[in-house]
């Protein structure tokens, strides 16, 4: 009751005032998970037991697991699906019976843009403690990321992005191929492909969005050539550039993480890391009547490995704060994560605050309420440092 009778309070001062010059910030508990990890390629929160609560899924090295809310007993899903490593994960419960189904990307040698790299569809146990079988799709080379995408009711397809088109050397040669695969009835029949787009180059990273109002979601996609959109609509797909140069500018050299979130009074904005595994945290606002690509702001230019973004609302505000996470040590000698606040309606301004001061080397972060207190929370998987963490919001302060 306390909490929300702060949070209603902060409410009514942002109301009168807009955002104050000391706006509130989330406070953050950390909590080690496992202190063990190979590299925490990939993380992802879904219920995987049906018990309603969010469970960690993690694309480790040589394992695929999962552990269980909320004493985060650790659950072996699969153990080397292929010789080269686990690289990522996907989990959604797309049949809408309440526990989530997987797939997974290995094969992971992004030196090798010819036979690397594989895709699978995880069949769970009966007892989902115990280990699920893999069911091997095709694939292109160098799989690199995968998320169930949302296509109607109890309707998804599963899209994949590899990080180099076929046969491609230093971001040179042909395009990446995007798929979008179709699960059968029976999973381990034969699944189909469809070629989302095959033109862009160095994809590392994208996201789902609900950016318009048909009930599928749309692909943002992060590349050395831009962030670009991308929309099924009338039987095909349709591409949109929303970050890029405009002629003469040299500001963009590429884009490696792509995060959408909501700033004070509702208006979108993108998140980025740039270049790809970057010094850059950037975020982009709408662009004004006639400019060609959304505008570009800096919030942060001294990070080094730059892997990892999170878009959500910590204080209850009804805007997005911004987490990202690097992974290779600063000129300070330091690994970590940062959350960034916006305090005005344009995106022209931010907070910035430590979350983790060097104990998180941050391969990859997720954001879900674990503890069901209304608090949204993070999880992060570190490289260098070996741990997965969670991050618990215990409410806001203004310190």
């Amino acid at each position: 009751m306390q909490t929300k009778l702060l949070v209603s309070a902060v409410l009514s001062l942002f109301s009168l005032t807009g955002l104050a010059a000391n706006p509130p910030m989330p406070v953050f508990r950390a909590a080690d998970v496992d202190t063990n990890v190979g590299i925490g390629y990939g993380v992802v929160l879904a219920d995987i037991n049906g018990d309603k609560k969010p469970d960690i899924i993690l694309a480790d090295k040589n394992v695929v697991v999962w552990y269980q809310n909320p004493g985060w007993q650790k659950h072996v899903i699969a153990e080397k699906l292929t010789q080269l490593d686990h690289v990522c994960i996907a989990a959604a419960d797309i049949d809408g019976d309440g526990e989530a189904e997987l797939a997974a990307g290995a094969g992971w040698n992004p030196n090798d843009t010819l036979n690397s790299g594989s895709v699978h569809y995880l069949i769970p146990s009966k007892d989902r403690l115990q280990k699920w079988e893999p069911v091997t799709l095709p694939h292109e080379p160098t799989v690199h990321r995968m998320r169930w995408r949302k296509i109607g009711t109890n309707q998804f397809d599963l899209v994949v992005v590899p990080l180099h088109g076929r046969g491609n050397r230093d971001g040179q040669g042909d395009g990446v191929k995007i798929l979008a695969y179709k699960m059968p009835a029976d999973p381990k029949a034969p699944w189909t492909t469809e070629l989302v787009d095959d033109t862009l180059h160095m994809t590392h990273n994208f996201e789902l969005v609900q950016w318009d109002k048909d009930p599928e979601q749309e692909i943002l996609v992060a590349s050395k050539e831009g962030v670009f959109l991308f929309d099924y609509a009338t039987n095909k797909w349709s591409r949109t550039q929303l970050v890029g140069n405009a002629e003469g500018e040299t500001a963009f050299k590429g884009a490696g993480e792509i995060r959408t979130g909501k700033l004070p009074g509702g208006k979108r904005y993108l998140a980025t890391v740039e270049p790809m595994h970057g010094n850059a945290v950037v975020i982009y606002t709408e662009p004004g009547k006639g400019e060609r690509f959304w505008r570009r702001h800096e919030l942060e230019s001294a990070l080094k490995g730059g892997h990892a973004l999170g878009c959500g609302d910590f204080i209850g505000l009804g805007a997005d704060q911004l987490i990202a996470g690097w992974r290779e040590k600063s000129d300070e000698g330091k690994v970590g994560l940062l959350l960034f606040s916006p305090l005005d309606k344009e995106g022209k301004e931010w907070k910035k605050v430590l979350v983790d001061d060097n104990g998180m080397a941050c391969e990859d972060v997720a954001l879900a309420d674990l503890n069901g207190d209304g608090r949204l929370d993070i999880v992060a998987s570190g490289r260098a440092t070996k741990n997965l963490k969670i991050y618990f919001n215990e409410g806001i302060t203004r310190k």
